[in-house]
């Protein structure tokens, strides 16, 4: 049996700010669709959570940060005291075995239906602009209902929707949060100027379209620390909806990273590519010249396999590498490329919903 641990550093202890791993490979955010309708974490989650605790990193499934956040039924929360302690059981069970968690912090923005807001109310965003692409209620999949334009004297709400679930998970056991910034959702709704036509401090010029995102990560940061906290981002998917890219990706995503220096994040998760799909990028667009932009840790996503991921930590293109889909089939997935054994398939019918077939039901390597 062939041991990868000869040829690389990836399978090595490292640091990502003040959170210690014990390799470099991250269990990427995976949306499942099994928790609690209320968004409470139940027992199957604990179960899928602590069978792949040998990641260095486990990002938590994408976490509605409130009831106007959420955008897909069966997906959890982190507002209310029941979501905490749903949590707490994950966290826990992690920490036993050994692992490290932090929660995605998510807001869908557009991408939501009115099923699935408070009062059936429209689902919000930076512009009156509806999304193209299909969400999952309690009655199936619905289109995206028209979104309303959050005023102006909503936005502080918002920022303390953030603050607040930061300040759960930290009272749920995770070892810190990632804000998720990315696959076009609300706060990269308000970064692109194809989703953000406003005419106030929060559109316009990049400055004022970058400044929700720094002023949410400003109160993440002041709840846990910035060595605790990451951002996920993703300049050029089109990723969820069909998403129009910002007009000038480099200046825009460039000028945001490096103002994101100054809160000293844990780590910088990027979507190199489109999301689960393609790693093209378009001419004129240099991720690798936008990663070194940051001053702390990177971790690369999409599409990796342990020959790249070993290339670009090779090249210093990565600290860290995150595994999306592999790690749903396989939850020895470290295992399996640390010693080269062969990777077990997923079927697209288990992604989402169907209880523990698909989800807590795959064998180990050795088993």
């Amino acid at each position: 049996m062939t041991d990868n641990s000869t040829r690389t550093d990836l399978f090595s202890p490292t640091k990502l700010g003040e959170i210690e791993l014990s390799n470099r490979i991250v269990m990427a955010p995976l949306t499942r669709g099994r928790t609690n309708e209320d968004g409470v974490p139940n027992e199957l989650n604990v179960t899928y959570y602590a069978q792949r605790v040998s990641a260095g990193l486990i990002i938590s499934e994408a976490t509605n940060i409130s009831a106007q956040g959420c955008g897909y039924a069966m997906t959890p929360g982190i507002w209310t005291e029941d979501q905490v302690a749903g949590w707490k059981k994950v966290t826990d069970a992690i920490h036993v075995a050994g692992g490290k968690i932090v929660m995605q912090l998510w807001h869908v923005g557009r991408f939501s239906h009115v099923d699935l807001q408070p009062n059936k109310e429209a689902p919000v965003a930076p512009s009156v602009i509806k999304a193209d692409g299909n969400v999952f209620t309690s009655r199936g999949i619905e289109k995206a209902s028209m979104p309303r334009a959050l005023r102006t004297d909503e936005i502080p709400d918002v920022i303390e929707q953030y603050r607040h679930a930061a300040e759960c998970a930290k009272c749920a056991g995770f070892d810190g949060v990632e804000i998720h910034a990315a696959n076009n959702y609300l706060l990269e709704q308000f970064l692109r100027d194809s989703t953000n036509h406003r005419t106030d401090q929060y559109g316009g010029s990049i400055e004022n379209r970058a400044r929700l995102i720094l002023e949410v990560v400003d109160a993440v940061t002041h709840i846990w620390g910035g060595g605790r906290v990451g951002i996920r981002l993703s300049p050029v998917t089109t990723e969820v909806g069909n998403t129009p890219l910002d007009r000038n990706v480099m200046a825009t995503y460039g000028y945001l990273i490096q103002q994101l220096n100054k809160f000293k994040l844990a780590y910088l998760h990027f979507v190199e590519g489109t999301t689960g799909k393609s790693r093209d990028v378009p001419e004129g667009v240099d991720l690798d010249k936008l990663r070194s932009l940051f001053d702390g840790s990177y971790i690369g996503n999409n599409n990796y396999n342990l020959e790249m991921a070993i290339s670009r930590r090779a090249e210093g293109k990565v600290d860290a590498v995150a595994f999306g889909r592999p790690f749903i089939s396989n939850p020895d997935l470290v295992e399996r490329l640390r010693y080269g054994i062969e990777l077990a398939d997923i079927n697209n019918d288990a992604y989402y919903g169907n209880g523990a077939k698909g989800y807590t039901d795959w064998l180990k390597a050795n088993n």
